[in-house]
């Protein structure tokens, strides 16, 4: 089948993100080249606008509306970073905006979702029960209620194509790399940056990393269609996806050279080796993929290797929980 974006969707999307998103800095540590053995490349975006890579996909998609699409305004459900950027890229073009949000969202990522709306008497945070209630209904009645343009988190080609563009700057600064390591949850992100590092280096080993407890990809490309899963159990809430997209399956099954996992004490494990030798605060699903490579899930010794970090936006006090090895 043919891809839903391409090279070129990708290049686009940087263009309209020039001058808006952050062109987050590419670090790189000899204690993390060791525990990995190999070179890692680890492109920030914990350090983009409202604090993760969600924000280049939601401003590509809304910078895209017609001028009756933005007075109406968007709607999107998400568990946090995908709403703070939605919520963000609206402010900044000046429409509304509704979010529908668990009532169990991180509370930081919930209230800068707030933040993001104050002064819009047009724009609301609508909170729905995960474990009940079916958020992409929510989001469908809302957005046929008041004419709303619904941008999912994930399946949707100009979300993916702005995600790709993390891949783009990456492998523009780095250079040549044998592997690239992805965080998944739904799939927009690897997707996206899975076409742009395959459009830029053909031979190049794109690897997708899940919690363990969450493998809804992994289970998808080993059956060949998509598998639903229950709500999964883990620190990682921006990977408690239960299914891939119909579009990042699709992308998936024929970019990714493989879906790989690791647990919760990993993430745990990772995030403190962020806080203690980079100085950096990075969140469960911001780990995932810095996670496998430490825990060297995949064979990668000797290989230069783009990791991407996902996301910061993570709750301070179960971080110092979490960091001081207590019970969450």
């Amino acid at each position: 089948m043919p891809l839903p974006i391409s090279l070129q969707d990708v290049r686009a999307a940087a263009g309209r993100l020039a001058g808006v998103a952050h062109r987050t800095p590419v670090l790189t540590s000899r204690r993390a080249d060791e525990r990995a053995g190999a070179q890692l490349f680890f492109k920030c975006e914990n350090l983009q606008r409202m604090g993760a890579f969600k924000f280049r996909g939601a401003y590509n998609a809304l910078a895209q509306f017609t001028a009756e699409q933005r007075r109406a305004g968007v709607i999107t459900f998400s568990s946090g970073n995908h709403a703070q950027a939605i919520a963000l890229a609206a402010q900044l073009l000046d429409m509304p905006s509704v979010i529908v949000m668990p009532a169990d969202a991180p509370p930081a990522k919930l209230a800068a979702t707030r933040a993001y709306q104050a002064g819009r008497a047009d724009s609301e945070v609508v909170l729905y029960d995960r474990y009940r209630e079916d958020r992409e209904a929510i989001g469908r009645r809302v957005a046929a209620e008041r004419g709303m343009t619904l941008i999912p988190p994930f399946d949707h080609p100009h979300v993916m194509a702005g995600q790709g563009t993390a891949a783009l700057e990456l492998m523009e600064e780095a250079g040549s790399l044998d592997a690239l390591l992805v965080c998944v949850g739904g799939g927009g992100l690897v997707s996206g940056c899975a076409v742009a590092a395959l459009g830029l280096q053909p031979g190049i080993a794109v690897y997708g990393v899940e919690p363990a407890a969450g493998n809804d990809v992994q289970r998808s490309v080993a059956r060949g269609e998509i598998v639903r899963i229950d709500v999964p159990d883990t620190i990682a809430d921006g990977a408690q996806t239960q299914a891939p997209g119909k579009l990042t399956f699709e992308v998936i099954r024929q970019c990714v050279r493989g879906m790989l996992t690791v647990s919760d004490a990993q993430l745990v494990a990772a995030m403190r080796f962020f806080a203690e030798a980079m100085k950096l605060v990075v969140e469960p699903t911001g780990c995932l993929a810095a996670a496998a490579a430490f825990e060297r899930v995949v064979d990668l010794r000797g290989q230069r290797v783009g990791v991407i970090l996902s996301g910061g936006n993570v709750d301070l006090v179960r971080y110092g929980r979490w960091l001081a090895g207590e019970p969450d």
